[in-house]
């Protein structure tokens, strides 16, 4: 396939996420009237009208959600192509392609991500946050070379276990934590799609038998994290969202039925295949000497 055909790829496959001239063209870095010539030429080419222009924007014809559906599988290989031909040649470089969730993401990626780069400066990478269901979706769907996710995951490929971290009662006045039966103060809650919110809400039963009087739930962990400290309330963190500068906060352990820490695993997902990838395989060597200068 020539060179120009896959710009024209590109072209019809941004066309297709923006849905709008005025912004493909900004990220296409041409004008807006040059890109409608660009579009007519092309679909002169297929035969048929791709794109429905109106006052909204574009739409899709059924012919272009073909044509999308295709351009878009072509992209792909080509990227993969791409990404073969970089790890056959000396040293580490092409993207590196990550899906972790955001508490991980914000709390503890960013230091290796760093080494990463310092070690490795031809390789560039692309990072993508969120919760763990959208980071399976994101593996599945063969968009990330590797995802990192929190909890227990029912993964059929490579996984590896990075770390895991002790839950604590967090807050500004408890110091017990049967003390949270008799303050009038909120229970923060951060509610995921992941087993977490099921977790504390099993120990929570298991050791009073009873609701909190009161709750906030929270869809973002930073924002549960953030009213603790500012004290708006009391809630159960885990120790990666925690450090050593926190003043004035007590910090109680939580543990199960057997008087055993709870903690919380973090794991890293790939299939196979991506382990093969020269910058993929330095990402993991890096985070096994990240992970074992941690524990010293």
């Amino acid at each position: 396939m020539p060179l120009s055909s896959l710009s024209e790829f590109q072209l019809l496959s941004v066309l297709a996420q923006e849905m709008n001239m005025r912004k493909a063209s900004e990220r296409l870095f041409v004008s807006q009237p040059a890109l409608s010539q660009r579009l007519q030429t092309i679909e002169k080419e297929w035969g048929t009208k791709l794109f429905i222009r109106s006052q909204k924007g574009l739409s899709l014809t059924p012919a272009g959600e073909h044509v999308i559906q295709f351009v878009n599988e072509v992209l792909l290989k080509q990227e993969k192509v791409w990404e073969t031909i970089h790890s056959l040649q000396a040293g580490v470089s092409g993207t590196l392609k990550i899906a972790a969730a955001s508490i991980v993401g914000q709390n503890w990626l960013p230091q290796v991500l760093k080494k990463f780069i310092d070690t490795y400066p031809q390789a560039k990478i692309s990072l993508l946050t969120g919760w763990s269901s959208d980071i399976l979706k994101c593996l599945y769907d063969d968009q990330v070379h590797i995802g990192i996710i929190r909890g227990t995951p029912d993964w059929k490929g490579v996984k590896i276990h990075l770390f895991n971290d002790p839950l604590y009662l967090v807050d500004r006045e408890i110091t017990k934590p049967e003390q949270v039966l008799e303050t009038d103060r909120p229970f923060i809650q951060f509610k995921s799609d992941s087993n977490y919110y099921q977790e504390i809400q099993d120990w929570w039963m298991r050791n009073f038998k009873t609701s909190p009087k009161r709750t906030i739930v929270v869809d973002q962990i930073e924002t549960c994290k953030q009213m603790t400290f500012n004290g708006i309330g009391y809630s159960i963190l885990p120790a990666i969202t925690l450090n050593n500068t926190e003043k004035n906060l007590f910090k109680i352990p939580l543990v199960d039925q057997n008087n055993d820490p709870l903690k919380r695993d973090t794991w890293l997902l790939g299939y196979e295949s991506a382990f093969q990838l020269k910058q993929v395989q330095a990402f993991v060597d890096l985070i096994k000497e990240h992970t074992d200068e941690s524990l010293v």
